[in-house]
């Protein structure tokens, strides 16, 4: 199975990259973030064309999550069951494993509401995967807007005080992890950083400033099945970029 995730900051703006991407890749399932189109508005075509399927959670031009399967998904769910959620979750099954792709709240900055919010958030979405573990393995992949490490960043002393990377993110990320998840991306060796998102301004792209902050987390079982990773810095560099690159995983 092949498993990518992309947060694809406005599938509007981006629907012709993102075709021309699963062509190249062909991934069994790609989740995607930050489409940001209602359900109505969703480009299914483009991917029927391709050969897959797509199940979307969208309900304004901000957020969106999507699964987009060769397989039909099996026990589709949205969110966490709460009034006036937010377009951050979706999963369902494919191929013998539960898939969440998820859209982890930004933060903003560390006094404001919607840092507390983005902790709250992940408290429920940790509850969510315990569920899930317990019926079989578990892959949740997508933007978590978390660096895992000091290595994950460009530079930890110009992020001190700033979102991304401050402790009690870290921790949530752990207790996550703690359920019997490992990361993808810190498995499997590789030469240098694995940067995953670089900001539009001061030539960041150019000059490498990124942080890895979109995971691939996955059930212990499936350590031994992993048989590659990558990060698809290419579709970064190509005209009219997300700000974030495709993560690709094979097992």
């Amino acid at each position: 199975m092949r498993l990518a995730t992309w947060n694809v900051n406005s599938l509007r703006a981006r629907s012709e990259l993102v075709g021309s991407w699963l062509s190249a890749y062909q991934p069994d399932v790609l989740c995607l973030q930050e489409t940001k189109v209602k359900d109505e508005e969703f480009p299914v075509a483009v991917f029927h064309q391709l050969g897959y399927q797509v199940a979307h959670w969208g309900s304004s031009s901000w957020n969106g999550v999507a699964l987009v399967t060769r397989e039909p998904v099996a026990n589709l769910s949205r969110g966490f069951g709460a009034d006036g959620e937010e377009a951050r979750l979706i999963a369902g099954d494919v191929g013998g494993i539960r898939v969440f792709s998820v859209y982890v709240p930004n933060g903003r900055a560390l006094d404001d509401p919607h840092y507390d919010y983005k902790l709250l958030w992940l408290e429920a979405l940790r509850a969510a995967l315990a569920q899930a573990m317990t019926c079989g393995p578990v892959v949740v992949a997508g933007d978590f807007n978390i660096a895992p490490g000091d290595d994950d960043v460009w530079d930890p002393k110009a992020l001190i005080g700033s979102t991304h990377v401050s402790e009690p993110e870290r921790s949530a990320l752990v207790r996550l992890m703690e359920l019997g998840l490992f990361d993808c991306g810190a498995t499997v060796p590789g030469e240098g950083p694995r940067y995953t998102w670089w900001d539009y301004r001061q030539g960041a792209f150019r000059r490498d400033m990124g942080m890895r902050i979109d995971l691939v987390l996955a059930s212990e079982s499936l350590r031994t099945r992993v048989r590659g990773y990558q990060v698809d810095r290419l579709t970064r560099a190509a005209p009219k970029p997300s700000d974030h690159a495709p993560v690709v995983v094979d097992l």
